[in-house]
């Protein structure tokens, strides 16, 4: 019952009987032309930018940090990558425009890393710097106009697809990759230390500011490639749009999934199952009919009561409150 990840396994659950209940074809499956698909699929596919962005997010969170612009630099990916291709439906013009579009995400999180570990300036106000600068970037980019393109291979990264869609494949790697390297190196004991205490980690050889600057171009990356698959999925690049507001899907999906706001340890898996409930959550929604003007108030009351529930705090209230009555 200890277990963090006991509560968003146990929200998920309900959250996909829920849809099962309204919608009983919801877990079937069916294969087409060697494409899966289903409920379940659309689920996956539909969270896979969110994921990506949470990967990230969950290793600057564990820095003690926060950031607030990956909305904006995956519409800043979207933005370059499209307008470079133009008409063009040639492979090597789109591999070209990721490959820059990537570049430039990596740069903006170098801005950011030097915010934060060079300048000592507050994460929090170091992101939103770029949060607010990014769309206006993404703007200029597109001189306020939404760029559609006609590029088969780029439209691959968002709904192609191999078996599964392309954009969970990206996502489950990435997810990988990062598992591999922060449990079975040291680069993750470096990352929890720097978030347990940035000083003793320095005066301990820990070269802090590196491990800040890294994650944090990590992050830029993911949501660079987050915005690839958001505008390939529709062959177009809206500066407006384009993961307006996913850096907040993407920090309840790592609070639900149990890593703390305050730094140090922090749960792949449960970045996973958050990622998952957000999406679920998101179908759910629209499953069970819920009224668009009260869509966010519904979805940040399933939010808070799987943050209650997990809240040790909360939980030995409520055990209190239940032997006090029984006594």
């Amino acid at each position: 019952m200890k277990n963090r990840l006991l509560w968003p396994i146990v929200a998920l659950v309900a959250l996909l009987l829920l849809n099962l209940i309204f919608t009983p074809s919801f877990f079937a499956l069916r294969i087409q032309d060697g494409h899966l698909y289903g409920g379940l699929v659309d689920v996956l596919k539909n969270g896979a930018p969110t994921l990506l962005i949470a990967i990230g997010m969950t290793l600057v969170i564990a820095t003690r940090g926060i950031d607030l612009s990956v909305g904006a630099v995956a519409a800043i990916a979207a933005a370059v990558t499209c307008v470079h291709i133009g008409t063009s439906p040639d492979v090597g013009t789109a591999l070209v425009g990721m490959a820059i579009a990537l570049v430039l995400c990596a740069v903006l999180g170098l801005w950011n890393g030097f915010l934060v570990a060079g300048l000592g300036i507050q994460p929090i106000i170091a992101t939103l710097v770029l949060m607010t600068a990014g769309r206006g970037i993404a703007m200029l980019v597109t001189e306020g106009q939404i760029i559609t393109v006609n590029n088969n291979a780029y439209r691959q990264v968002g709904a192609g697809f191999v078996v599964l869609p392309v954009s969970i494949l990206i996502s489950l790697a990435v997810l990988g990759l990062v598992a591999f390297t922060t449990r079975k190196t040291a680069l993750g004991m470096l990352i929890e230390s720097v978030g347990v205490n940035p000083e003793a980690s320095r005066l301990a050889g820990v070269k802090s500011r590196t491990i800040i600057w890294t994650v944090y171009v990590f992050a830029a990356v993911c949501a660079g490639i987050a915005g690839l698959m958001i505008s390939s999925n529709v062959s177009a690049a809206d500066a407006n749009s384009n993961g307006l507001w996913i850096e907040m899907d993407a920090i309840l999906a790592v609070v639900i999934g149990g890593t703390s706001l305050a730094g140090g340890r922090y749960s792949l898996a449960g970045t996973l199952l958050g990622s998952l409930i957000i999406q679920t959550l998101t179908t759910t929604v629209y499953t069970i009919g819920v009224a668009a003007e009260v869509t966010l108030v519904f979805k940040a009351v399933v939010v808070i009561t799987v943050c209650l529930i997990q809240s040790p705090k909360a939980r030995a209230a409520l055990s209190f409150r239940k032997v006090a009555v029984s006594s």
